[in-house]
């Protein structure tokens, strides 16, 4: 295949994987969605889709995972765009495309020599009232975060997607600015989950601003929501957090052959409903 060029996806002939695929994508909804009172979201660090023990670029490898799940929202970081490593590909073109994603939204966060890479929202429904905001510290590696509404079947729902940085004080810093910045405060009183790659090893950030913001954290204790290294996962560093009409339903770490192989992260699924008046409860 040549650099540059589009690839075919074909996605993995494993047991259990092709025929739920072929059920539900995100543009095909066959009813599953409507009949449903519960909605699932999937963050997941792709690692460029190069997987975390043998080292191959296998994008088809993230589909499979993904489409395995059947996720409606989808939250990736470290989405690769025309890098060389990555054969030039347009990730977040090919993602939305193989995902038939109706909402998309990618975030370029580090530029490289060619290309970049950064976040990516996909989604079963539109996307409204999107922003990017940067939470670069000073003269720290450029990370970002993504605000969007998703127009959801059970109403809009205000999500926060981001990757946050390696240090302790970096980290507090990127989640102050975010949680006291106009542009998340505008859509601050509907329903609220923030998802990503937190990197916060040590979970100082529950009882800190989150706690102070009125924020759960979904993912906890750790020990139940260990997602780093994918092989043998010791840290818990894929979260999610949620604030106001949100009911959780379930939230897992996904551990498989597959997701082992795919990534150096394994992906953080959750399934939720917001609880308006119209919304039955489980």
């Amino acid at each position: 295949m040549n650099a540059g060029s589009t690839p075919r996806v074909c996605l993995p002939s494993r047991s259990g994987v092709t025929s739920r695929v072929s059920s539900r994508r995100f543009g095909r909804d066959d009813g599953t969605v409507r009949s449903r009172c519960w909605m699932r979201l999937l963050s997941y660090n792709i690692h460029k889709g190069i997987g975390g023990r043998d080292r191959r670029y296998r994008l088809e490898r993230i589909i499979g995972v993904i489409e395995h799940e059947n996720p409606d929202i989808v939250c990736l970081q470290e989405v690769d765009r025309h890098v060389r490593r990555t054969r030039h590909h347009d990730q977040p073109k090919l993602l939305a495309e193989a995902l038939d994603a109706v909402g998309s939204l990618f975030q370029l966060n580090v530029r490289l020599k060619d290309g970049g890479y950064g976040n990516l929202i996909l989604s079963r429904w539109p996307l409204s009232r999107t922003h990017q905001i940067s939470l670069r510290m000073k003269r720290k590696k450029p990370r970002g975060a993504q605000i969007a509404v998703v127009e959801t079947p059970e109403g809009p729902l205000h999500l926060v997607h981001w990757h946050l940085g390696l240090g302790e004080q970096e980290r507090h810093w990127q989640v102050n600015h975010l949680l006291d910045h106009a542009l998340f405060r505008e859509s601050s009183a509907l329903p609220t989950l923030i998802a990503g790659d937190f990197n916060d090893w040590r979970n100082t950030l529950a009882h800190g601003p989150f706690a102070r913001h009125d924020f759960q954290q979904v993912t906890s204790p750790r020990s139940r929501f260990r997602s780093f290294p994918a092989r043998w996962a010791v840290l818990s560093l894929d979260k999610l957090f949620s604030r106001g009409a949100v009911g959780i339903r379930h939230a897992r770490i996904v551990h498989n052959h597959l997701t082992r192989e795919a990534s150096d992260h394994l992906p953080l699924v959750v399934d939720f409903h917001l609880k308006h008046d119209n919304t039955v409860a489980t």
